[in-house]
């Protein structure tokens, strides 16, 4: 198997294309779990190539087959009111897009995928969906429409209405394959499909986004995009990094372990981390065991 483009640098680079389409709409049909079909990519946030931008987000805005909006944002690095701004992206994108002087009733329903290679918040899980739900203060019921709001609506309950959140914590993501979903999880982790993947969108993805097919000048720009990160990941290290520590040998070695699990929960590869904190291969792998042990515990 060989090495494949990150789907970050992929969503600034190929996948706007339409001959693409297939590959983003076959991960949303996955994540979903409805048939989605790209209508067309509208202008997001951060389409422009701001060179303060291309190491830290990237996000994609899309409108499917029945209207409704998509934003997609891969996050390299950790933001502490991350969740606000979903909160915000999602307000201002509704705002956007919708029409002066059209009705409430035509507001179209908005999704917000979040692919982040950071510990956001507490859980163990690496995969949350968040949706909007009234619940009674007094009897504990649940707000539902009524069958006129149905019809008119075309949903089954008010929270079908409201903004949906998808977070994927892809460091959290154990390797384990579940379902076709975990399939395209580990690809976001590993950077590698097998053959064995069944997934929509996958064996796409594996054809349009092997490194081998680049053009000596696109590969060249992919790997200075990598170096970016690599030198975010060095801006981590020297904030975390042994020389905060004492000048004993044990010392310096347990605060690059620390510095170690911190760019592995980053996303960071763990040659790279090997690299960058002077530890061996064999120890990083050994830092990660831990860190697998304990998040299972």
């Amino acid at each position: 198997m060989g090495r494949l483009i990150r789907l970050d640098w992929a969503i600034k680079k190929i996948l706007r294309d339409k001959a693409n389409f297939e590959i983003l709409e076959g991960f949303l049909s996955e994540l979903l779990r409805f048939d989605i079909r790209i209508q067309e990519i509208l202008e997001s946030e951060s389409n422009q190539d701001d060179a303060l931008d291309k190491h830290n987000r990237v996000d994609l805005l899309v409108k499917n087959q029945d209207g409704q909006l998509i934003i997609i944002e891969v996050q390299n690095e950790s933001e502490a009111d991350y969740l606000q701004r979903l909160m915000y992206g999602t307000s201002k994108a509704m705002v956007e897009h919708m029409r002066l002087g059209t009705p409430y009733a035509a507001v179209k329903k908005l999704y917000s995928v979040s692919i982040v290679y950071f510990d956001l918040g507490e859980g163990d899980d690496y995969l949350y969906h968040g949706t909007t739900t009234f619940r009674g203060m007094r009897m504990g019921h649940t707000l539902a429409l009524t069958e006129n709001q149905k019809t008119l609506f075309k949903v089954d309950a008010p929270k079908d209405l409201f903004p949906e959140y998808y977070l994927i914590k892809v460091p959290k993501y154990d390797d384990a394959v579940r379902d076709t979903l975990d399939e395209w999880i580990y690809f976001l982790k590993n950077e590698e499909i097998k053959d064995s993947f069944k997934a929509r969108g996958l064996q796409s993805a594996k054809e349009k986004l092997d490194i081998l097919k680049m053009s000596e000048e696109e590969r060249r720009k992919y790997e200075s995009y990598l170096e970016d990160l690599r030198y975010q990941a060095s801006m981590v290290l020297s904030h975390y990094g042994v020389g905060k520590l004492d000048g004993h040998k044990e010392g310096h070695k347990e605060g690059r372990i620390e510095t170690a699990e911190r760019m592995l929960r980053a996303g960071i590869s763990p040659e790279s981390v090997a690299e960058m904190t002077a530890l061996t291969l064999e120890d990083v792998h050994k830092v990660s065991e831990v860190m697998s042990t304990e998040d299972s515990s």
